[in-house]
């Protein structure tokens, strides 16, 4: 409004007010959100604004270089050069570099070197979100547009693993082509490949479902492996290190500027040197194979194609070789995992991404008599000298319960003509199928009471059968070794009698692997002491310092140790606990030479008079042929009443009387254990013996030919 006097224009004071208090609202406002970011929200921000600023750098380790017990590798790192190109090093700006289309005079120089075009494919939010550096079809040109809008101070892998040659081509151009360099980065190496792959593994990307674990022990999930398999997974703890860091200071385009702290270096993993020999490994897997492939060709025909060798020494529990057929090439899996190879070995029905060594179950057959013999000479089932009528064939009548009046079956002796009298030590040397019957179940006017399958697993379980034993492997089996409450919990059914004889012979529900039978002939021939099997000799630092040294372990000695559950005379198990008497174990090393020694013994034609330079080596042993009937042997028919297929088994140890090593011999579907298996072991013991002669320094003996 104007005023009177001087026609001045005169303000409302309520205008006045109004604009005092919306600046006062403003500096308000304002006022506040600064208190909030300041000093509420301060410490938040200023976080931010460290991360902002700061960027932490992981530096990879180098994993531990596996060896066996001579130091000869048998998993190393080896130099991937990949090249990289950082973006904002190209030469774009004219005042550093004015020659026209130098970024592209690069990549045509570059794209021949390394087989991958100059430009390829379509930028967009598909194609961008599936991008993955060195697998993909991009060109060069969209890989560092695609790196440009992400990090351009980050030096992209273009190509990954060139040759070595290649490699130095790139480096010398160094001055050239600014912002493209070569990167090495380490991946890993099997120089013996499938011959140990089924001990070592292979190394694989970090599982999404232990991202968290791996992170927070300061691994970087899309670029560190850790073991899949072998002992690569079972020791990945103790091989693979730790990583290094840096924290340093970028700009907003991600360029480092300085490190603002010290750097953390990486700790390389530990060494580890395994117990296996390398030489006795290959030739352990050269007479399985060459057994298989030999008796194939007898028969013309695809009859077995897989089986497992397994040498340890008993007085120590190290495994000197472990061989799993069929099995894998870990070196097609260094690098990466090839899907089509890694399905190829999935889908085949041979499972040689399986360990048959020690996750296979099979029936052990007569190698299993072993634990029956003990548990009858220790429980005063016979006596050493009792002899048992073996007429080839025997009646019994097959009872579910006491009241059952039951009905009669027949058990026969792989001899239908019999083996007459029988003793305790010739049972075992000729492996005779009626006396381990008799005194497995009993039999009228002979054995009175036999065995009984309660305290037959109990023996069975003290010689390392029905649980894992704990080898630094992974995906162990347990096997299995029936009790009467086991078949009544899981097949809904009483133990009956025929249960009893066919268990006595490892038939029936007895599953085991390849490692317990082998561990069940090393605490016999190591007078009933059981060490616990290893693979892991030395740990050592990155420097060949050994940290940590192999020590035997006792798991347990049956002779002192308490293990056998006492029944009463109702067949309840007591409290009380009982050992095995030492010339229990004595008189079954007894029965194991004659199996071999024996001119009658079921190995003597395939494991006697063993020669090694002049010197004779003693071989204990048992033979084993047992039925199966599987899914395989259903499918292809085999499974025919009274005539099923054999698997082929032999167990055995030497020297006699010194062990010094304990083989396991299996072939799958190989039939006869003495004629398959048999020759297998041999030529096991003679690689193993003729080895320690060559190491030992003995001059060799040629024996002349009359």
């Amino acid at each position: 409004m104007n005023n009177a006097k001087g026609n001045k224009p005169v303000i409302d004071k309520w205008r006045i007010r109004f604009i005092y208090i919306l600046i006062a609202i403003v500096f308000g406002f304002y006022t506040l959100k600064l208190f909030t970011v300041q000093i509420i929200n301060g410490n938040y921000y200023l976080e931010q604004s460290e991360d902002n600023r700061t960027n932490e750098i992981n530096i990879q380790t180098e994993r531990g270089i596996i060896m066996d017990r001579n130091g000869v590798v048998l998993a190393r790192n080896v130099a991937s050069y990949n090249v990289t190109i950082t973006p904002a090093d190209l030469p774009g700006d004219p005042t550093v570099n004015p020659l026209p289309g130098a970024i592209q005079e690069i990549y045509r120089e570059l794209s021949p070197l390394i087989d991958i075009p100059v430009s390829n494919g379509v930028l967009n939010d598909d194609t961008v979100k599936l991008f993955t550096p060195c697998y993909t079809d991009f060109g060069i040109a969209e890989i560092v547009i695609i790196q440009d809008t992400n990090a351009p101070y980050t030096a992209v892998n273009v190509a990954c693993d060139i040759d070595k040659e290649t490699a130095m081509i790139i480096s010398e151009k160094a001055t050239d082509w600014p912002g493209v360099g070569i990167k090495i980065e380490p991946i890993r190496e099997y120089p013996t490949g499938d011959m140990t792959s089924e001990i070592i593994g292979f190394l694989g990307p970090i599982p999404a479902t232990q991202e968290e674990y791996y992170r927070e022990e300061g691994f970087v999930t899309d670029r560190d492996k850790v073991g899949y398999a072998g002992v690569e997974s079972t020791l990945n703890d103790i091989l693979a290190g730790k990583n290094g860091k840096r924290v340093v200071e970028v700009d907003v385009a991600g360029k480092e500027i300085r490190d603002l702290e010290p750097p953390v270096d990486p700790i390389p993993g530990n060494n580890v040197k395994l117990t296996i020999d390398t030489r006795l490994q290959a030739a352990t897997k050269a007479a399985l194979i060459g057994e298989i492939q030999w008796w194939n060709r007898y028969f013309n025909t695809i009859r077995s194609s897989n089986g497992v060798a397994i040498a340890v020494n008993p007085k120590t529990g190290e495994v000197l070789a472990m061989v799993s057929y069929p099995t894998f090439e870990n070196n097609r899996m260094a690098k990466y995992i090839p899907a089509y190879y890694y399905n190829q070995l999935l889908a085949d029905p041979l499972t040689p991404l399986f360990n048959h060594a020690i996750s296979a179950e099979h029936p052990p057959g007569s190698v299993f008599k072993l634990s029956t013999a003990i548990g009858v000479m220790n429980e005063g089932v016979v006596t050493p000298n009792q002899s048992l009528t073996c007429p080839g064939k025997i009646t019994i009548t097959e009872k579910y319960s006491p009241n059952d009046p039951g009905y009669e079956r027949e058990y026969v002796c792989y001899d239908e003509l019999g083996h007459g009298q029988v003793s305790y030590t010739r049972a075992i040397a000729l492996s005779c199928d009626i006396y381990f019957y008799k005194v497995g179940g009993g039999y009228a006017g002979e054995v009175d009471e036999g065995l009984g399958i309660d305290r037959l697993a109990e023996y069975a379980k003290a010689l390392s059968y029905g649980q894992a034993t704990g080898i630094e492997l992974p995906g162990e089996a347990e096997g299995l070794i029936p009790t009467s409450a086991w078949k009544r919990i899981n097949m809904s059914e009483n133990w009956s009698t025929g249960d009893t004889y066919i268990a006595a012979m490892g038939q029936g529900y007895v599953l085991s692997t390849a490692l317990q039978v082998v561990e069940s002939a090393a605490i016999i021939a190591n007078d009933g002491v059981y060490m616990q099997p290893t693979l892991v000799r030395e740990v050592l630092d990155s420097d060949g310092n050994v940290i940590q040294s192999f020590t035997p372990k006792v798991k347990w000695d049956i002779t002192k140790d308490p293990l056998i559950t006492v029944f009463d005379e109702n067949g309840i198990a007591t409290e009380e606990k009982k050992t095995v008497a030492p010339w229990v174990i004595d008189l079954t090393q007894e029965g194991m030479r004659k199996v071999v020694a024996d001119t009658e013994g079921t190995a003597h034609n395939y494991l006697n008079n063993i020669i090694i330079n002049g010197k004779e080596i003693p071989v204990a042993g048992k033979t084993g042929t047992a039925e199966y009937c599987d899914n395989v042997a259903q499918e292809k028919g085999l499974c025919i009443p009274g005539s099923w297929p054999t698997h082929s088994w032999f167990v055995g140890y030497a020297p006699y009387d010194d062990p010094e090593i304990a083989v396991v011999a299996f072939v799958y579907n190989g039939g006869e254990g003495a004629s398959v298996a048999g020759p297998i072991a041999r030529k096991v013991f003679e690689a193993y013996f003729e080895l320690k002669a060559i190491d030992a320094g003995e001059p060799e003996v040629v024996e002349e030919i009359e």
